[in-house]
């Protein structure tokens, strides 16, 4: 027969069993923030694609940059791109997400009560 009076011994699992499952699972969402923190993407994606730029730029011959009124504006364009993603690596770096602190609800660290016979 099941108990139906909600003692933390009916379900199987304790307390201290739940509050363990949960702050592991809050563990894995900050590392998840962590990793696919927007700054991380963007930085990535700017340096990626300044470096493909600035390629280009190097690699333009003269009438690609007399179309452009004699500024060689795919290397210009691609170190501003470099410029930018840099920066969003670097603060990205020094200053990190931080991890989210564990809601607990108070008297969570109490042993429930034994119920009165």
């Amino acid at each position: 027969m099941t108990d139906q009076s909600g003692n933390p011994g009916s379900s199987g699992y304790s307390e201290k069993d739940v509050l363990r499952e949960v702050t592991e699972l809050q563990g894995k969402s900050a590392t998840a923030a962590r990793i696919f923190d927007l700054r991380r993407i963007i930085g990535g994606l700017f340096v990626l694609y300044g470096v493909i730029v600035t390629i280009a730029g190097i690699t333009d011959d003269q009438a690609a940059i007399d179309k452009a009124q004699g500024v060689n504006i795919n290397l210009w364009t691609g170190i501003a791109m470099l410029l930018l993603g840099i920066f969003f690596l670097v603060w990205l770096k020094l200053r990190p997400t931080p991890p989210p602190t564990p809601a607990t609800a108070p008297g969570a660290d109490d042993e429930p009560a034994a119920p009165a016979e």
